[in-house]
């Protein structure tokens, strides 16, 4: 992964609202969210909205497809794979992680 897109992901996630919209998205999975339930969900006004979204879909963190007369917002999850990995390449130098396997929790989804 390229040093500029990683800054341009964790630029876009150093925003409290684009990281709640994010981890909201996230949590939904493939089935994604509608802008109307997000801002209905999240308390987020919709104009306020719209424009967190655009910095997400322009940071790849989130993707957008038109369904019918919704367009439906999704987490990239392999962006943001893309992105964990790059930022853990090298943890612990090398060796096995300090964390047991029962520490890390895993999604419920």
């Amino acid at each position: 992964m390229d040093e500029s897109v990683v800054v341009k992901s964790l630029a876009a996630l150093a925003q409290p609202v684009r990281l709640k919209v994010f981890r909201a998205l996230v949590v939904c999975g493939e089935s994604g969210l509608t802008p109307g339930a997000m801002a209905e969900g999240l308390g987020i006004p919709a104009n306020t909205l719209s424009f967190h979204l655009k910095e997400l879909t322009h940071a790849g963190l989130v993707t957008q497809e038109r369904a019918s007369r919704n367009i439906i917002y999704r987490a990239a999850f392999s962006h943001m794979n893309d992105l964990l990995a790059y930022l853990t390449q090298n943890c612990c130098q090398g060796e096995a992680c300090a964390l047991e396997p029962t520490a890390v929790s895993a999604c419920p989804c």
